[in-house]
């Protein structure tokens, strides 16, 4: 992630998109902050839009309805029902920048959250 700032909702407009009709149009922000005295950054979540107007149902992040939180390796964030996610921190990311980045790609699927198609 290369920007400061990333809006996440169910505008088309936001940065991160979540399609559930229980996601406010604005949800939140992920906001990219330095950490003192390093050259390494953390994520502040926050609930409601940039201009600091939050959403009604508010944010749970690890079972506590917060306003703003800053993340952890393994946060568990719950946007709606149904809707969430985990934080992962990755610890040496100059693997990544060294190598093919396609070699990487692998995506999670939770058997959970998809539609049985079989039946």
């Amino acid at each position: 992630m290369e920007n400061p700032v990333y809006s996440i909702g169910r505008d088309r407009d936001c940065n991160i998109r979540l399609f559930s009709q229980f996601v406010s149009r604005y949800h939140a922000t992920l906001v990219r902050l330095p950490r003192p005295n390093s050259q390494r950054y953390y994520y502040r979540i926050v609930d409601g839009d940039a201009k600091g107007k939050p959403y009604s149902n508010g944010l749970m992040i690890n079972g506590r309805k917060i306003p703003a939180h800053n993340l952890r390796n393994e946060d568990e964030v719950i946007f709606a029902p149904q809707v969430r996610a985990i934080y992962y921190l990755l610890q040496n990311t100059e693997i990544f920048a060294s190598t093919d980045a396609i070699e990487y790609d692998i995506t999670l699927i939770n058997p959970g959250m998809t539609e049985d198609s079989e039946a």
